[in-house]
């Protein structure tokens, strides 16, 4: 029970609007709420009323609270989805986004920009759009710029070294500018044609196209010209498929599922008239008692949170304070927003489009839960557990001949893969292929953070491995004083196939079979574990292949290989240049210059 005194807190507060966050004794975010007056909304919390089983436990843990008070209700409604986006705390509906949007980047620092796909902070240089609602719609977009424009898609290091066109050229989605096939005054018109494109202006592209084509058939080249032609229809068709017929060019079309306490919310997205894609998303957290108006104003709050609304949102119902949503949507936009929810014609088919993805994948999404569900349940009579495990995590390793190993944890609830709980581990400082030495390595970073953290641990610690792997977790969680974790290995089989496996817990010893709801589940978290593991070797080799020997010698940063590169043309300009040559280049000195040749001439010794 907590000795926060949450009448005197809410006596000190303004009567005016604003946004408060209740906190446990670990500092964890509980719940963000919004109010029309602070003093009042928060003192309700700690009446004598009773308020139902999930408010009153939340109210026992809170230990401290935060407000901040706001001009208007509008305001206090924005900062509130803000908060949850950024705390998601364990009492709000959480849209549980766990990827960043996907955008499209153009490279502004570049004579020939390079444009690709893009996830993560937009602090660097460049121009970005989007963001897109998934990433097959941003795919789609730059299939169409490649093949139309032929804006390259490689990287600068690569662009700086090659000497002949990629296959890129060769099958006609790039101009090759790395060797020189186009002038930098025709990149650059392509460059503004895409950025064009981008923003729906296709007719700008369609003109480029039809210029272009008029000047290949004067030129006599008459296979260029048809080729054009052929692009040119190609957009055409492609406009008119996703041409929005009544007029409205920027639209969201919403649409709300609810089944077994669970929702689905399909948002199907139409920018300058295109259809540019859908996405399906889930929000957690949701009370007993809850409507469908509160999960869709808690999604529209969230969802905008870190984008701009269109000027028109179609909902398959009206949101919880609806007036309310039109003026804070209008505020994040800067413009008017249309809020509709009893549509009819064009609009009203797609709406029915996305209410029909919608309870398909909750439909989905509730089977898969099903399983997990009963795949838990026998393993816990299998196992003679005290209680049905909640959170599973498994560990996995993965190494070639000892090189570049990479542990992995997977973790898994009752809802199945909990994908942003997931971590990676790169081993290092251990003898190569000791299995034992880079689990127990992985083990010991993993629950040493969460133990000095206070996280959530797991009800059942899923090793894949016999007995020596067990006894070796069982020393790691004894020594950070974990070993009240059940740990459970699994141990193939001599044939090594798959529902052949020997679960082993506490010495007890047990195979359920190829058929058993238990082994189905542990194989499909065991082979989480194991793709999850593999991709990050398969990342880590790739990085080493590809990094340039420039990176391993010691005094030589980005700017120096940059103007280094740059100098000679390249790294095999490097690899050519003496000392006295490298010497000459700004910010290397002669000894510097030296540690380098000597470096590059030993690597390439133990290249050959």
């Amino acid at each position: 029970m907590s000795e926060f005194d949450g009448r005197a807190f809410a006596r000190s507060l303004s009567s005016g609007p604003g946004v408060y966050l209740m906190r446990d004794d670990r500092g964890q975010v509980l719940y963000v709420g919004k109010a029309r007056n602070l003093k009042r909304r928060v003192g309700s919390y700690f009446d004598r009323r009773d308020k139902g089983s999930r408010i009153n436990l939340m109210v026992r843990k809170i230990a401290a609270m935060e407000v901040s008070l706001t001009r208007t209700e509008a305001e206090a409604l924005l900062l509130e989805n803000e908060w949850i986006k950024a705390h998601r705390p364990r009492f709000n509906i959480n849209l549980r986004d766990d990827k960043s949007y996907p955008w499209i980047k153009l490279d502004t620092d570049h004579a020939f920009p390079r444009i690709g796909f893009y996830r993560g902070s937009r602090k660097q240089a460049g121009q970005y759009f989007g963001p897109f609602p998934s990433a097959g719609a941003v795919r789609e977009s730059l299939n169409q710029i490649y093949r139309l424009l032929g804006l390259r898609q490689c990287r600068d290091s690569v662009f700086a070294n090659r000497n002949r066109p990629c296959l890129q050229y060769q099958i006609n989605r790039c101009s090759a500018p790395c060797v020189g096939y186009v002038s930098e005054a025709d990149y650059a018109r392509d460059v503004k044609a895409a950025v064009e494109f981008l923003k729906g202006r296709d007719e700008a592209v369609i003109e480029l196209l039809g210029e272009r084509m008029q000047a290949a058939s004067s030129s006599l080249e008459f296979e260029k010209a048809a080729q054009l032609r052929d692009q040119i229809q190609s957009l055409q068709r492609v406009r008119a498929s996703q041409y929005v017929a009544d007029g409205a060019e920027d639209l969201d079309v919403i649409g709300l599922c609810t089944a077994s306490g669970q929702a689905a919310v399909q948002v199907v997205s139409f920018r300058h008239g295109r259809n540019v894609g859908g996405r399906c998303f889930f929000p957690a957290n949701l009370p007993e008692s809850v409507d469908d108006g509160e999960i869709m104003g808690a999604f529209l709050g969230q969802y905008y949170a870190e984008r701009i609304p269109p000027a028109a949102l179609i909902l398959s119902c009206a949101p919880a304070q609806p007036g309310l949503w039109k003026e804070a949507l209008a505020r994040r936009r800067g413009a008017r927003v249309h809020l509709g929810w009893r549509v009819r014609g064009q609009r009203a088919k797609w709406l029915q489009m996305a209410l029909t993805n919608a309870e398909d994948a909750l439909r989905r999404r509730l089977g898969d839960r099903d399983q997990v569900g009963r795949g838990l349940a026998e393993l816990t009579a299998l196992l003679k557990l005290d209680s049905v495990p909640e959170r599973l995590e498994c560990f996995d390793i993965s190494h070639i001949s000892g090189t570049e190993t990479v542990g992995s944890c997977v973790v898994f609830g009752t809802d199945g893969a909990c994908k942003s709980l997931y971590r990676q581990y790169n081993i290092e400082g251990i003898e190569p292929g000791d299995d034992y030495a880079a689990m127990a390595q992985a083990l010991r970073r993993r629950y040493k953070r969460l133990a000095e953290e206070g996280a959530e641990l797991p009800d059942l610690l899923v090793i894949d491995g016999g007995k020596g792997q067990v006894n070796r977790a069982a020393e790691v969680l004894e020594e950070l004083g974990l070993d009240a974790i059940p740990i459970m290995g699994v141990a193939k089989g001599p044939a090594r196939r798959a529902g052949h496996e020997t679960f082993i817990l506490n010495g007890f010893e047990v195979k359920p079979g190829p058929h058993h709801p238990a082994s189905h589940l542990i194989q499909q978290i065991r082979d989480e574990a194991h793709r999850f593991a593999i991709q990050a070797h398969r990342r880590r080799r790739q990085k080493r292949a590809q990094a340039s020997p420039l990176e391993q010698i010691a005094g030589v940063g980005p700017q120096r290989r940059q103007r280094l590169l740059k100098h000679f043309g390249g790294l095999q300009g490097i690899l050519k240049a003496s000392s006295e040559e490298l010497a000459r280049v700004p910010g290397i000195s002669a000894n510097l210059a030296e540690r380098i040749v000597e470096q590059l001439r030993e690597n390439s010794k133990q290249g050959g």
